[in-house]
């Protein structure tokens, strides 16, 4: 795999990761500032999630189009033929948010959430580091989605946080729900989804549509390099950033997106890799862009 061009995703910030305790972006000035450094160190895709920007709320998200579309706007600015991929995340029945965010921005790329997961994690003492709860997605909220992003001619990425999730995109093809070839993304290290152990990915890539894109999402400390080397390795596309990880190869805290893309860019060169350029990335992934 070592002749194919590796993507490069920057994860820019995350849900409610607290900005007063962790260098995350917030504001459309933080976000294209971070996207920039990113974009110079390789990164072809940014995935962008939306924060309130009212003072002293920039830990909760935010669903409003003229937020989504000022956040947008700047990263491009900043970062001239970039690749936006949305967020789309959000508990319960009531999606109108995200799908309002997904018609005002039109991004090319968006996230599918493609089925459920208990989030949980535990404290060494046995207690809940959070209160229990599930991220429901089920497949007719999955196909509220997708009818949607036919209409902003967006790509699902579809994200899989185990490997019941990973065999049931064949199904959402088999039955219609999209057509095409589905991008994957493995989401691995969630505490109560797949580990973040590079002995699965063979396993992975045998559940996989024949000839479709993935990547990971590797979630954890310095100990999820092992797992971006092995994705490197296998030609899978590549993606960190400060909703990831917070930790460099060697273990030291990373202080900004920039960093985090720098390392996984060597990983990825490390591995007989190049770096896959805007341009070359929307060609590899079938974007419509490509074309023209």
């Amino acid at each position: 795999m070592s002749g194919t061009k590796a993507i490069i995703t920057c994860a820019l910030t995350g849900v409610l990761t607290n900005p007063k305790q962790y260098p995350v972006p917030v504001t459309p000035e933080q976000m294209a500032r971070e996207a920039r450094a990113a974009f110079d160190a390789g990164a072809a895709i940014m995935h962008v999630h939306f924060r309130q920007q009212a003072p002293d709320m920039g830990h909760l998200p935010s669903w409003e189009p003229a937020v989504a579309i000022e956040i947008m706007d700047a990263i491009k600015d900043s970062c001239p033929g970039v690749i936006l991929n949305q967020s789309t995340g959000q508990r319960g029945p009531n999606i109108s948010g995200p799908l309002a965010c997904l018609r005002a921005v039109r991004p090319e790329i968006a996230a599918a959430n493609a089925g459920s997961l208990n989030y949980l994690k535990i404290r060494a003492d046995g207690s809940w580091a959070w209160p229990p709860g599930i991220f429901d997605n089920a497949p007719d909220k999955l196909k509220q989605f997708l009818d949607v992003m036919v209409e902003t001619e967006t790509q699902p990425e579809f994200e899989c946080f185990d490997t019941g999730i990973v065999r049931s995109v064949d199904m959402f093809v088999r039955n219609g729900m999209y057509r095409g070839t589905p991008k994957y993304n493995f989401v691995m290290g969630v505490a109560s989804g797949m580990p973040g152990d590079p002995e699965l990915l063979p396993l992975l890539l045998k559940l996989i549509r024949p000839g479709s894109p993935w990547q990971i999402t590797a979630i954890g400390r310095d100990e999820i390099w092992h797992l971006h080397r092995r994705s490197a390795e296998l030609g899978g596309h590549l993606r960190t950033g400060l909703e990831d990880t917070f930790y460099l190869p060697n273990g030291s805290k990373a202080r900004s997106n920039g960093e985090l893309i720098a390392a996984i860019a060597e990983t990825a060169r490390s591995a007989g890799r190049s770096i896959a350029s805007p341009i070359e990335a929307r060609a590899i992934m079938g974007l419509k862009a490509a074309s023209g």
